[in-house]
């Protein structure tokens, strides 16, 4: 197969997959409304890990990695994301900022590798804090200062969660999702019981509406069931420079369906905002890339 450019069955798949990922923050938004976020994402993992791990094989990885990507990902990062999106940052922004999840992975990367970091690497970094800081200046509701602390904690948690999952070199994505859900539900009930009480636990459960179910049922059929597996696969037959590059279109999608379900206002600041952040990733995920094939062209 030609691995110079997807197909374009293969390319509409990849379009599906991080347009379920970026609409889903306008999902969880409406879930929100009536469910407490640690409890709504308790429920996301629960539904996650039954009964999946029934009909996945356990992935060979070890349990410890299992437990570790569960907790991160589970309480760390959709917790925490959660809680931000229960007021304290609009959909669309969220689907923004948490995608500073790059440069903690590069980050933390290149802190356990010994590596330096490039300059290609600071320029890109520069541009994704010139972008949050046009976030945190404005204060027109769109995002509070603790909203930002939340989900920049939320993609701290994300990245950790990455370095775990190279670490396990797993190469199917959803079984080593649906089973390390078995970590996630847990802290994530005991964080509800704890922080919201059974008072919020039972209104949240006994208001719950058609709508708000569907919200968590698809956090596992569609971000988790379809968008690991059609990722996953897509991974597995082409090269990871063709694959990964559709996941910038993310943000475009949240802030997209947030404008037009939610009625989310984008004024200039929010737009120069995205190109910002948007920028940023451009160049550290893109880059050294370009420079490899440039290099690797015939003088």
């Amino acid at each position: 197969m030609d691995t110079s450019l997807l197909p374009f069955r293969h390319f509409l798949l990849g379009l599906a997959v991080v347009a379920v990922w970026g609409t889903n923050f306008v999902v969880i938004h409406m879930g929100l409304e009536h469910l407490p976020p640690l409890l709504f994402a308790a429920l996301r993992f629960l539904f996650a890990a039954l009964p999946g791990v029934f009909f996945l094989k356990r992935p060979n990885v070890p349990w410890s990695h299992l437990a570790a990507y569960g907790v991160l990902i589970g309480a760390g990062q959709f917790g925490l994301l959660f809680m931000a999106l229960r007021g304290s940052i609009s959909p669309g922004l969220a689907s923004l900022v948490v995608q500073a999840q790059v440069f903690f992975t590069i980050g933390l990367s290149m802190r356990l590798s010994g590596e330096r970091v490039q300059s290609y690497q600071w320029v890109a970094l520069l541009f994704g804090i010139a972008g949050l800081g046009v976030i945190l200046t404005h204060t027109d509701g769109s995002a509070t200062p603790l909203g930002l602390v939340l989900v920049l904690l939320a993609a701290l948690a994300w990245a950790g969660g990455n370095i775990v999952s190279r670490a396990s070199k797993t190469t199917d994505m959803l079984p080593y999702v649906v089973w390390a859900s078995l970590f996630s539900a847990p802290p994530l009930f005991i964080l509800s019981f704890a922080l919201e009480g059974w008072p919020a636990i039972r209104q949240g459960l006994v208001s719950a509406d058609a709508a708000t179910w569907a919200a968590v049922l698809w956090q596992t059929i569609g971000n988790t069931m379809f968008g690991y597996a059609a990722w996953g696969w897509l991974l597995s037959r082409h090269p990871a420079a063709l694959v990964t590059p559709l996941a910038l279109l993310v943000p475009l999608f949240g802030m997209g369906a947030s404008a037009f379900w939610l009625g989310e206002p984008l004024p200039v600041w929010k737009i120069v905002a995205a190109l910002l952040v948007m920028s940023g990733l451009v160049i550290g995920l893109l880059y050294p890339r370009w420079k490899a094939a440039r290099s690797a062209k015939p003088a």
